[in-house]
């Protein structure tokens, strides 16, 4: 069991928020966010470059492989600032990935792999989803099969994350002796990248089709079944704190529209409606930023994150896309508008409570951890 979880940050991880955001702050431009939503790669090079160069990119990978060597909470905290700024950087499919390679890897894969993970150079992203995420994500129809002492893989994975930014896959499929998971650069090949039609722009999706790409033996990880589990709920983890990060920005975009606009006379923040919307946000934001933290420091307890994941999943989704339905009425018909921000911040919203498992089959899974 994990020892007593203290709520509040201590001194470092404020002051890693702090750090964060001031960089996000003087880095992100909306108008940019905007520009990439319409594009079908949308990365933003200069918050990516940035983040490299603080050592944020391999916050939560050990030393020895390059990283920083840091828990998820710290790593929760980078992703509450990048959601509060609805950042296009590929830092999720980056966790997923070195999550599934951490956990399935020899020493020999993890020292060759992470480093280039950790440092930035290589954007790497899991794909193990063959239809929509609310089905199992794992092997599915792709398979490895031997050949002239190697692998050889075929496939289609769908609704990969930044798959057109990728310059790695690491990939799931059946074998004969189960499950396994194979690094695979995305210009081998055999592979095919094709950029998906998504709600929200600024986290690209892509089609990656695999037709007899040749594998190294040194390149698959077998029997990956725990790895993917772990990977997805990592991946979890990170969504629920970026979910907070939106929609601490819906609450505050809110209460400072309601204070300064005024209709007949009065602050539209003195009617009883809007009063009721933002209240209600706000008890919505702190209990999805303490179920987020409970989330990220159980990750490495079993016992108590099968409560922990699920419970987070369902009540961050929720919270932020009912927060950022409910800023788009309280600014009225400015939220509709391209030029406002508000329309990011849905989108982000509607679209994070997609990834990795539907939010009613994370339910399911919180009943069966809790015996309903």
């Amino acid at each position: 069991m994990v020892d007593a979880i203290t709520f509040a940050k201590s001194d470092e991880q404020t002051m890693l928020g702090s750090t964060v955001r001031d960089f996000l702050e003087a880095t992100v431009d909306f108008d940019a966010v905007r520009e990439m939503s319409t594009t079908e790669d949308a990365m933003d090079a200069n918050v990516w470059n940035g983040l490299a160069e603080m050592g944020l990119i391999g916050l939560h990978i050990p030393e020895q492989y390059g990283g920083a060597g840091f828990g998820a909470t710290e790593v929760g905290v980078v992703f509450q600032e990048l959601g509060r700024k609805v950042a296009a950087v590929p830092l999720l499919s980056n966790v997923l990935a070195s999550t599934a390679i951490l956990s399935a890897g020899t020493d020999e894969q993890k020292s060759r792999f992470l480093p280039e993970i950790a440092s930035g150079e290589t954007v790497a992203t899991l794909a193990v989803y063959e239809g929509a995420h609310d089905r199992a994500p794992m092997a599915g129809e792709a398979s490895l099969m031997s050949r002239d002492g190697g692998w050889v893989l075929n496939g289609v994975k769908r609704y990969v994350t930044d798959a057109p930014n990728a310059g790695v896959f690491v990939v799931s499929a059946s074998t004969p002796d189960g499950v396994a998971l194979a690094v695979v650069p995305s210009d081998a090949s055999g592979v095919l990248v094709a950029a998906t039609n998504s709600l929200d722009a600024t986290r690209p999706l892509g089609e990656v089709t695999f037709n007899e790409v040749s594998v190294n033996s040194d390149d698959v990880m077998a029997d990956a079944s725990g790895a993917i589990a772990a990977a997805m709920d990592m991946g979890v983890v990170c969504l629920a704190a970026e979910q907070v990060g939106g929609a601490q920005w819906c609450l505050e975009t809110s209460v400072e529209y309601a204070k300064n606009r005024y209709q007949f006379g009065r602050a539209i923040g003195s009617f009883q409606a809007i009063k009721h919307l933002c209240a209600d946000m706000l008890v919505a934001v702190e209990h999805s930023r303490s179920v987020a933290w409970h989330a990220s420091a159980t990750i490495e307890d079993a016992k108590e994150s099968a409560i922990a994941v699920p419970l987070a999943r369902s009540v961050c989704s929720d919270a932020y896309v009912k927060a950022a339905g409910d800023t788009i009425q309280i600014l009225g018909g400015i939220g509709f508008t391209w030029e406002h921000e508000a329309h990011l911040y849905f989108k982000r919203a509607k679209s994070t409570s997609l990834l990795l498992g539907s939010v009613d089959s994370y339910r399911d899974r919180l009943a069966d951890a809790v015996g309903i």
